[in-house]
């Protein structure tokens, strides 16, 4: 009989669409879709198959997909057919969440736009190469907001040793 060997390898892609199903955040985790075309033409493929359902989940191209939506964003999580549902929705919950709370209930394009550095920095904290690192949504809030704060204080330095070298040079 068939049996597949547990893997930490669960996720294989998250996605953000827009409402007309057009990227706005996209990262895969193996090369499945080893090419932005291919990776494109999936999407487009998701996108027509999930966005007039209530449903969360589908089975899609041999993969299992969880997904949520969210005024004029779609939400998704990609894993293989024989994944838990669950711990994928685990992932899409927190994701969710996380950005719920950054961008203080206000999950809609623009204000994902304009906080993209945030989206990259939750999804980094939440998986790590197809790993679930974090599925609590308050830690990964937290450590975002630690990381942009260090950040922060990064360009800020940056900033004055800019100034200053500029004012030697008058």
């Amino acid at each position: 009989p068939y049996t597949v060997e547990p893997s930490l390898y669960t996720v294989k892609a998250v996605l953000i669409l827009d409402n007309d199903g057009e990227r706005l955040y996209a990262k895969y985790y193996d090369d499945t879709y080893p090419t932005v075309k291919e990776q494109k033409a999936f999407e487009k493929n998701i996108f027509n198959k999930t966005h007039r359902t209530d449903s969360e989940i589908a089975l899609l191209d041999g993969l299992t997909v969880v997904y949520k939506s969210n005024i004029d964003l779609y939400f998704y999580v990609i894993g293989s057919s024989h994944e838990n549902e669950l711990m994928l929705m685990s992932v899409l919950n927190c994701l969710f969440d996380s950005l719920s709370q950054m961008l203080r209930k206000n999950v809609e394009k623009r204000a994902l736009l304009e906080n993209m550095e945030g989206l990259f920095l939750a999804v980094d904290e939440i998986v790590d190469g197809g790993v679930i690192l974090e599925s609590d949504a308050q830690q990964v809030v937290h450590r975002v907001a630690l990381r942009v704060g260090y950040l922060g204080r990064k360009r800020i330095k940056l900033v004055l040793r800019i100034i200053r070298l500029t004012c030697n040079l008058l």
